[in-house]
């Protein structure tokens, strides 16, 4: 089960009273107070885990709680303070306060740690109270309570690559293709229904992660089918793939310009991440009817063909590229940084794909 928000009522432990005791003991006459101090209450924390890449193991949980501290015992022993209260997440987990929707803490990184709430400090026994006028105090010091906060948890996965397209563009045939993610294809639309991320390996030491979400349809800002539901899962990412179906009954240009504002709506910073375009299903149409809505789609962009083959395209088909080598990496957000056919059932240009898109992912720093 694939859930990635979910709201908990967290609880620190409440610090353990003090004690109230006297020293007695053979030939000690008047011993006087050492009743010991209570233990600490246990704090809340945070700790992101690899091995969890959802949060359904915190489905059902509503209330999580630390331990109480134990309290002080005679002999000024001191009481056992509650152990640390380890809330497990996966990478790409954000911490939300529930009731004002403050962004609490962002946690993205394997292995890191950190507090939300702390325990309630332990009571003082009543070995602190004796003076020179109370030499026999009967009083100790209550635990101090914990904390309760309302939180929301939202994950958002944390990749280098978004595919974005509308439902059955071959999102999920292309993530299927170049890496070991293995989604459901058919032939309807809304076969995703959960986001998927999938490891794409250039080499033995070089590889990206691409992150395939449910299709974007028109309407999809407003809560039109399940684009909005998933679109902050690639929130994070640096690059988009906008995925255009050469064979659609819809216009290639209602395509590009949907998915456009629909980004726009939902996210702006989204809107202005660098992009590129593949053109799906290139192998279903004849080579001049393709050729033929290439340069459509060239032509809506204001771009003009290209004839450098840096990443193996194939040079009989235009396409189009910005300079992927520009040391300042600074793309002209209204134009793709590259625009090519391919075909994932054929396997027409994945491999130049791939390189381009790792190219991309490392000039805009991983």
């Amino acid at each position: 089960m694939f859930v990635d928000q979910i709201e908990l009522e967290l609880s620190s432990g409440k610090g353990g009273a003090g004690c109230v005791a006297f020293r007695r003991e053979k030939f000690v006459i008047k011993g006087g107070p050492n009743g010991g101090d209570g233990g600490r209450g246990g704090d809340v924390w945070f700790r992101v885990d690899n091995n969890t890449h959802t949060l359904a193991h915190l489905h059902g949980k509503h209330k999580m709680g630390a331990e109480n501290g134990k309290p002080g015992m005679g002999s000024n022993m001191t009481g056992k303070s509650a152990p640390k209260l380890f809330v497990i997440v996966p990478p790409g987990t954000q911490v939300l306060d529930a009731e004002t929707g403050e962004l609490l803490m962002d946690l993205v990184h394997e292995g890191q740690e950190k507090k939300l709430l702390s325990g309630g400090k332990g009571g003082l026994g009543n070995t602190h109270f004796k003076s020179s006028t109370n030499q026999r105090p009967t009083y100790a010091q209550p635990g101090e309570g914990g904390e309760t906060r309302k939180v929301r948890l939202e994950l958002k996965l944390i990749a280098d690559v978004g595919l974005v397209g509308f439902p059955n563009v071959g999102k999920s045939t292309l993530i299927s293709t170049v890496s070991n993610a293995e989604p459901e294809i058919a032939n309807y639309e809304f076969t995703t229904l959960t986001p998927k991320l999938g490891q794409v390996r250039i080499s033995d030491y070089e590889s990206f992660v691409m992150a395939d979400i449910p299709g974007i349809i028109g309407g999809a800002s407003e809560g039109r089918g399940l684009g909005l539901q998933f679109l902050r899962h690639i929130e994070r990412t640096k690059t988009l793939l906008f995925m255009i179906d050469l064979a659609s009954y819809m216009t290639m240009t209602y395509q590009y310009e949907t998915l456009r504002t629909e980004l726009e709506k939902f996210s702006e910073p989204l809107s202005t991440r660098a992009f590129a375009i593949a053109l799906t299903r290139s192998d279903a149409l004849a080579r001049e009817e393709a050729e033929a809505k290439i340069e459509e789609m060239m032509a809506l962009l204001g771009l003009e063909p290209s004839s450098k083959s840096q990443y193996g395209f194939d040079p009989s088909l235009p396409f189009f590229e910005q300079d992927l080598a520009d040391e300042t990496h600074e793309f002209d957000i209204e134009k793709p940084c590259f625009m090519a056919p391919i075909s994932s059932v054929a396997h027409e240009n994945i491999k130049p794909l791939n390189y381009a898109l790792y190219a991309l992912v490392q000039g805009q720093g991983r």
